[in-house]
């Protein structure tokens, strides 16, 4: 069938892990049980959104053991296509281990910590030079990756690139989040490898670890985003949006969303969006966290919806902002939301109950 027939294909890479968290807002030193479940980045998205119908695939690389088929059952419960996903033998992954992360779940003025225990990870200790990414991504129209997965090896770096590379042979729309982690890597090492991703990318989320020098001869004269405030006005974020855009004209779409702390239990949040040469805000929604992990990749899973669904720049950067908020009242690393009209209804402040 003709691509402009059917429905978009979407299609991300990363890594999945157990995420391990101790009920009641117990610290992790005190807890003497945890409640299992799995997440990561890329994986929460294929999650997100496939939940709301879209045709998601996820490719990965687990351990073959009854914790790697785990962690793929729960992506297939969800309707994501993990086909691709490889369970790999102890010849292929030495260490022969799914990544685990510990969410220790903040409270009041407590914030949240996490602890990552996903050194020599079956991900990371795969050779992605078996894979033929070319295969990989035939049919697919939109790509998703991630700053987080080329942190965690050599191989993991190149297979990013090497993404990269041939879905923008392939002509696929390709998105980005940088998603820095500090526990994985230093802050110079992300700017440096994910500015070198910025060519190849179509759709843009978060605005840094990246490079976007004012004079790439003389970097004394510093970055576009120096002084920027964690709660920039909307002139200034005006600003650095452009900058990207003159630097790369092949971005299409930049976004981002603002965090507004008020103490670990209550937050706010709202987004900006450079589309089509202009920048758009959305309102901000103030909520009260039932669990904050994944917000961020609901509000990228927010976007690439409501662009696949062609929706107009307000309502694109008002749904996936909504996305974000209604993450944070669910459970778990993944947005398992299943009606786009529940998101509608907080992007539209509409509270009351649904009969």
């Amino acid at each position: 069938m003709d691509s402009a027939l059917r429905a978009p294909r979407f299609i991300t890479a990363g890594e999945i892990m157990l995420r391990l968290t101790p009920p009641d807002y117990e610290k992790i030193r005190a807890a003497n049980s945890f409640a299992a479940s799995y997440g990561g980045s890329e994986a929460n998205i294929a999650l997100a959104l496939a939940n709301l119908g879209i045709d998601s695939t996820f490719f990965s690389v687990v351990p073959n053991n009854s914790l790697g088929k785990s962690a793929v059952r729960m992506l297939r419960s969800n309707d994501v296509h993990c086909a691709p996903v490889i369970l790999s033998t102890p010849e292929e992954t030495p260490t022969h281990r799914l990544g685990t992360y510990y969410l220790e779940t903040g409270f009041g003025i407590r914030p949240s910590k996490v602890i990552y225990d996903r050194r020599h990870s079956a991900m990371a200790e795969y050779d992605f030079s078996r894979v033929d990414l070319s295969a990989l991504l035939e049919g697919y129209d939109w790509l998703h990756l991630s700053g987080i997965t080329p942190a965690l090896s050599p191989g993991c770096a190149r297979l990013v690139l090497d993404c990269l590379r041939t879905a923008r042979e392939k002509g696929m729309t390709v998105s980005f989040d940088g998603n820095f982690r500090s526990a994985l890597w230093s802050w110079e090492q992300a700017r440096d490898f994910c500015t070198q991703c910025l060519p190849c990318v179509d759709v843009l989320l978060g605005i840094e670890p990246y490079h976007l020098w004012r004079d790439e001869a003389d970097h004394s004269r510093g970055d576009w985003k120096d002084g920027l405030p964690l709660q920039p006005d909307y002139d200034r974020q005006d600003e650095v949006f452009r900058a990207f855009a003159a630097r790369y004209p092949n971005l299409k779409c930049i976004a981002r969303h603002v965090r507004y702390v008020h103490s670990g239990s209550e937050n706010a949040l709202k987004a900006f969006m450079w589309l089509d040469g202009r920048t758009y805000e959305s309102r901000t929604f103030s909520f009260h966290i039932l669990d904050r992990v994944g917000g961020g990749d609901a509000f990228a899973a927010g976007l690439i919806y409501a662009m696949m669904k062609g929706y107009g720049p307000e309502e694109t950067v008002s749904f996936a902002v909504a996305s974000s908020v209604i993450k944070h009242t669910i459970h778990g690393d993944g947005n398992i939301t299943d009606d786009a009209e529940s998101i509608r209804s907080v992007m539209n402040m509409s509270y009351d109950i649904r009969r």
